[in-house]
């Protein structure tokens, strides 16, 4: 028997149930895998409250972890029993021991990399790599805005944008976490419980603004967020952590200066097994190089899960979550 988490309905971190259950046997094209970490983010909470809905009820909660193969199904080859590995966006389910994978959506997990790692920079790192490397490719120079600057994504992105040699300016909540932005490489921070975005963006940049913000607050920020682009900037949202961004009038990009909008997804960039093995790839040579420090700053057993939704959805973590199995 081995345990996961599962939901029989959506709500609160009290929908969260451990149950025991007999590992499932892997089918056409999947791999089993006995996960050593698996990731925590924004999104389970999302499925957890219904803001998306899952496929059907009971179902288990996560899509993101690393662990060892523990057993192959047939039609799959490039993995053997043994193998390490990472994933993301696989089905829901990833809360548990074991976890049925489709092979597609498996990685092999370069020897240099642990497994806590990989389970917390899956799904953040192939996030920041699409933001900073797609939707709009930093050629470095740029100044640019980030939100949640402390957290999990941002963490990440603070690093990676230093790297490319971006002038990232994020924002955060408190001294402690703009400490924590500036440690991880953010060129300056902007507390937005103290000091007015949009004016602080307009000082940093000598009245320039920037070119695109990425906002993953989403209804909170969303107009300031647009005050603080230039004319034909990019306004690139890709989150709801203060809610959905709705009853939007699309007039409102003309008037703010012919402003772009990209609500984008990684299942909406890593969408072929080609463009992803790309995207890992660059994202494990970021980790192997040591120009991507993951920081792990929350370990938790799966019983805990419900405690570790509570802390993220309040905005007490930083860096990033990782359930232990």
């Amino acid at each position: 028997m081995a345990k996961s988490i599962r939901i029989d309905r959506t709500g609160g971190p009290e929908v969260l149930n451990i149950i025991d259950t007999a590992p499932a046997e892997p089918g056409s094209g999947e791999v089993r895998v006995r996960n050593h970490a698996v990731g925590v983010n924004f999104i389970d909470i999302y499925f957890r409250t219904g803001v998306y809905p899952v496929p059907a009820l009971p179902s288990g909660l996560g899509n993101e972890g690393a662990g060892v193969v523990d057993a192959v199904g047939p039609d799959v080859s490039g993995f053997a029993v043994g193998d390490r590995v990472a994933y993301a966006q696989s089905p829901l389910g990833a809360y548990g021991e074991y976890h049925l994978v489709p092979a597609q959506k498996l990685i092999a997990l370069p020897a240099g990399i642990d497994f806590e790692t990989a389970a917390a920079a899956m799904l953040k790192g192939l996030t920041v790599q699409y933001l900073l490397r797609q939707t709009l490719p930093l050629q470095g120079g740029e100044t640019i805005l980030f939100h949640a600057a402390a957290g999990g994504v941002g963490s990440i992105a603070c690093q990676w944008a230093k790297a490319l040699g971006v002038k990232l300016i994020g924002t955060v909540s408190s001294p402690e976490k703009a400490q924590l932005a500036m440690d991880n490489g953010a060129w300056a921070t902007i507390d937005y419980t103290r000091e007015n975005l949009v004016e602080r963006v307009r000082e940093l940049t000598d009245g320039a603004m920037v070119p695109v913000v990425y906002d993953s607050v989403g209804k909170d920020t969303w107009e300031m967020s647009l005050d603080c682009l230039q004319k034909r900037g990019l306004m690139v949202s890709f989150g709801n952590a203060s809610g959905p961004v709705e009853g939007v009038n699309i007039g409102i990009l003309n008037q703010k200066g012919s402003l772009y909008v990209n609500r984008p997804s990684l299942a909406g960039y890593a969408d072929t097994r080609e463009r992803f093995e790309q995207m890992c790839g660059e994202l494990f040579g970021m980790l192997e190089s040591g120009k991507i420090n993951i920081d792990v700053a929350q370990r938790c057993p799966l019983a805990q899960a419900g405690d570790a939704h509570e802390a993220l959805a309040a905005r007490r973590t930083t860096g990033s979550t990782v359930l232990l199995p």
